[in-house]
């Protein structure tokens, strides 16, 4: 008579929230992620870091057991817990880290450092990547440094707010303008400036999030976004396109279904090529890992493919280009969540 082994799960524990203007958004991807994880082969622990910086076990992985989907978004409660005692464990095998975070403190570089140094496995990016992709300063000077067209830019710290204007108008940069924070995402604190008389505004509004700020032309070409899956192999989506349902794709167009997508995006077959080509060769520069949105301008009269932004953890709702793009390729939300995890446990600390 043959034994029936039990099956072995591997543990998982997804973090959430975090201190970011982005962590209401983190909350509702975490939701998606955790109801996509297959609850078969992974315990799960939801973690919540609160807007001071607390950790707290929001659900056990017995808990979850009982709670194979969520309803609502989730909110960071539940009983208080340090890093060391969440990754301490007699177990031979590490749990994965799915951290759902999104903007500073979380695609950033730091968790990740801080998942390094427990020798803890992850999804996404490492920590080099991850800090040169949020700051979008370092991010644009390696790829001016490899000769990667761009719109052109300027960036300004908070103590050259003074003497901003004059720099802008020596830079040669044509109106109309964004500002930008240098480090945040979902177009918080972003301001499109159409004129000298609204700069002084939209910089304090942009100083609000980070100490340096980013100024440069608005493209008149279409905004088109190209997803990227490393699994076995490095996988490139077709393209998609935003209509932003505002002046430009901001906050309420991201989050609450205001753009109009197009998925894929109508391009000619060689400029699909183009720019899965380009969108392949950002993310090796940028020593990108698991997965990126590249995001792009496309002016077919003028600049031709231009980089905008590259996003180590792009927004995981189900509204977010990220999951329809890899939907259109056939690949669900739930098998895109489960190749994430598998990406993982490839890492070298996964054993």
């Amino acid at each position: 008579m043959g034994l029936i082994m039990a099956e072995h799960k591997s543990e998982l524990i997804v973090i959430f929230g975090g201190q970011s203007p982005e962590h209401d958004v983190s909350c509702t991807s975490a939701r998606h992620v955790y109801n996509a994880i297959p609850k078969d082969l992974y315990n799960i622990t939801l973690v919540g870091i609160d807007q001071f910086g607390v950790w707290h076990k929001y659900l056990s992985s017995e808990q979850s057991l009982n709670k194979p989907e969520l309803q609502e978004d989730l909110k960071v409660t539940g009983s208080q817990i340090t890093p060391s005692e969440l990754f301490k464990s007699d177990s031979p095998t590490k749990p994965i880290v799915f951290p759902v975070l999104h903007g500073p403190n979380g695609e950033d570089g730091t968790i990740q450092g801080l998942l390094e140094s427990f020798g803890v496995p992850y999804v996404g990016s490492g920590v080099l990547s991850s800090a040169l992709c949020m700051d979008k300063i370092k991010s644009k000077e390696l790829l001016s440094a490899h000769n990667v067209p761009q719109v052109p830019w300027i960036s300004l710290h908070v103590g050259e707010l003074n003497s901003a204007t004059k720099r802008i108008e020596l830079s040669d940069l044509v109106f109309p303008l964004f500002v930008k924070p240098a480090n945040m995402g979902s177009s918080i604190g972003v301001s499109k400036v159409l004129s000298e008389t609204d700069l002084d505004q939209a910089m304090t509004k942009a100083s609000e999030f980070d100490d340096w700020l980013i100024v440069e032309e608005s493209s008149a070409g279409r905004e088109i976004e190209v997803a990227l899956l490393e699994t076995n192999e490095l996988l490139v989506s077709k393209p998609g396109e935003i209509v932003p349902g505002a002046d430009f794709y901001d906050y309420n167009d991201k989050y609450q279904d205001g753009a109009e997508l197009f998925i894929p995006a109508k391009l000619p077959s060689e400029e699909i090529h183009a720019v899965q080509s380009m969108a392949k060769e950002v993310f090796n520069l940028m020593r990108c890992d698991g997965l990126a949105r590249v995001d792009f301008f496309y002016d077919a009269q003028g600049s031709g493919w231009l980089v905008n932004e590259i996003n180590t953890l792009p927004g995981f709702t189900p509204i977010s280009m990220y999951p329809k793009l890899w939907q259109e390729a056939g690949i669900s939300y739930e098998n895109l969540v489960i190749k994430l995890l598998e990406s993982a446990k490839r890492k070298p600390n996964f054993n």
